[in-house]
């Protein structure tokens, strides 16, 4: 199993900045991808970025430029940095894990809000 908790939502004012932090436990693979979904109400839950445990990323054309994954492989922890926040950004964010070279197993975060202010 693995744990993923996550830190950092609040309430913000369009145009600012948050960071996003999530600690994973449990029986992690060394090859594995972590990322960031976002849900708001009424919508499907969507990919923002991922990062693999070789630091390849992805993100949704919604957070180019603007928000940035990184991850601390010795902490089993990934980041997303939000500048530029728009209050379409508002949303629950949840975390995701998966190990790479194996049937895809998401693991799931228990979500953070993030709500911007207009």
């Amino acid at each position: 199993q693995v744990q993923l908790v996550e830190s950092g939502g609040g309430l913000v004012q369009a145009g600012g900045s948050l960071r996003l932090s999530c600690a994973a436990s449990g029986t992690l693979s060394s090859l594995n991808a972590m990322g960031w979904y976002r849900q708001a109400p009424g919508k499907q839950r969507e990919l923002v970025a991922d990062i693999t445990s070789i630091k390849l990323t992805n993100y949704a054309d919604s957070a180019k430029g603007r928000f940035t994954i990184s991850r601390d492989n010795a902490k089993n922890t990934v980041y997303l940095q939000m500048n530029s926040l728009k209050p379409e950004d508002t949303a629950v964010y949840y975390c995701n894990y998966w190990r790479l070279g194996v049937p895809r197993r998401d693991y799931w975060g228990q979500g953070i809000q993030v709500t911007v202010s207009s």
